[in-house]
């Protein structure tokens, strides 16, 4: 972006996380002064929306700066609820060396091996995985929990307190680990929940299994060169005795805005347009709807009669229901991705042809790269591309981690004679009288440091 980059009002609003409806107002007020085109077309200038943090940030942008800084070391990291590998893809192309990858869906564990065969992936329930061979040998454990609420016994909140959750897997795999950093991620909402008592519990749990955790932060996928206005609420934590002696910086946002044109087409996302793929098609009575909407729009462009018809009991409730019908714009970024592209209240609507999106153009969406292929039945790979973290956010947010990991290394060196290699299945572990045992006894590695690149 540079201080004379034209702005639509669309995207200007996806930037900033506000309505249109806003953006309307602020112009009205005069805090944003509008221009025509030759079209007739409304746009904002950068140079004049500077005043707004995240139009500024995008003027600084270090984003290609970030992208040429390479890690020291071959770090080393475990990945739970891994899925179809948005968030691996993005923590290996950070520089990450995975030893270790669990998921319990069979179609998503075949995903992972057909693309990254050397991959150590663990198919099942997290559950009966036992991490304490990794004691000690792990730099970075990285998961994406579902949101659960938990069961609070009197005021206390803990560890025990999330017992029966998926979080609770996950803190129990950083204690058994005790790596340097872990990161988390999660929906948006996850700050609100439970009238924000599960995000409490997760941050006294972070403290007691002796983590400092850095101040959560909502980053949205838009400003990290992704077509998409998705949000993600990631967590970052470091160990205690490392946690002074450091400093975390946040990704740079990237200095451009990505449309579906970028990526639909050739361009600086991309090399080639989008290749050919299956995809869900419409009955006939829902392809004469979709036909009505324009590109951009919504059930609120269909006739009155035809809305009614289509939309039943929704049409009278309240909100906006901006999901229901509705064709994406070509040069806007994506609504959020879900688990299928055409379903009622949640519609993805080709924004030129009247059919819902393909497979790949789901994952160019998700910016997952054209040979990155996905196993399992149509749903399944719908699925999976909807529910992972974009490929671009995840490498924006790996590489900030592994600048961290090159502070860590340059102040605590490393004392491996050669680099764990993890390649076997993990113990299960074991319940009732033999829990908490294992059958051999864990591996020290001593020695000098490998080289380091500078």
């Amino acid at each position: 972006m540079t201080q004379d980059t034209h702005i639509s009002l669309n995207n200007f609003a996806d930037i900033i996380g506000v309505s249109r409806a806003t953006v309307d107002k602020w112009i009205a007020n005069g805090k944003c002064v509008i221009h025509l085109d030759n079209d007739n077309k409304k746009y904002l200038i950068a140079s004049e929306l500077s005043s707004f943090p995240e139009i500024s940030a995008m003027l600084k942008s270090t984003w290609t700066e970030e992208s040429v800084v390479v890690p020291r070391r071959n770090f080393t990291s475990i990945e739970l609820f891994a899925g179809g590998g948005g968030l691996a893809l993005g923590m290996y192309k950070a520089g990450f060396k995975h030893l270790l990858l669990n998921e319990f869906d069979k179609d998503a564990c075949a995903t992972l091996r057909k693309n990254m065969p050397e991959w150590n992936v663990v198919q099942g329930d997290v559950h009966d995985v036992d991490f304490t061979p990794y004691y000690g040998k792990v730099d970075l454990l990285t998961g994406g929990f579902p949101c659960q609420a938990f069961s609070y016994a009197g005021k206390r909140l803990g560890f025990e307190e999330t017992r029966g959750t998926l979080f609770f897997e996950l803190a129990r795999a950083v204690k058994e680990i005790q790596p340097k950093v872990f990161m988390a991620e999660n929906v948006k909402g996850l700050l609100e929940h439970d009238n924000g008592r599960t995000i409490e519990t997760i941050k006294s749990v972070i403290a007691e299994l002796g983590y400092t955790l850095i101040e959560p932060r909502v980053l949205r996928a838009i400003l990290y060169n992704v077509p998409q206005k998705r949000e993600r609420l990631i967590l970052v934590a470091i160990r205690n005795d490392i946690a002074p002696l450091v400093d975390f910086k946040w990704p740079s946002v990237c200095g451009n805005i990505r449309t579906l044109r970028d990526a639909f087409f050739y361009g600086d996302l991309y090399d080639c347009d989008v290749p050919k793929s299956e995809g869900q098609k419409y009955p006939p009575a829902k392809e004469r709807v979709m036909k009505l909407v324009p590109e951009g729009g919504d059930w609120r462009d269909l006739p009155e009669e035809i809305a009614k018809e289509y939309m039943k009991g929704s049409y009278h409730l309240g909100g906006g229901k901006t999901g229901m019908a509705r064709r994406l714009s070509m040069d806007e970024a994506s609504l959020t991705l879900t688990c299928a592209p055409a379903q009622k209240q949640t519609e993805r609507c080709h924004p030129i042809e009247t059919r819902p999106l393909t497979v790949r153009e789901y994952a160019r969406i998700q910016t997952f790269p054209d040979n990155w292929q996905f196993c399992g039945s149509l749903s399944a790979q719908y699925k999976q591309i909807g529910n992972a973290v974009p490929v671009n956010l995840a490498w924006a947010i790996g590489r900030a981690i592994m600048r961290l990991f090159n502070q860590i290394d340059a102040i605590l060196p490393q004392t491996l004679v050669a680099e764990p290699n993890f390649s076997y299945q993990p113990v299960r572990k074991m319940h009732g009288m033999f829990e908490g045992m294992v059958c051999e006894p864990i591996e020290h590695y001593t020695g000098s440091r490998s080289a380091t690149i500078k």
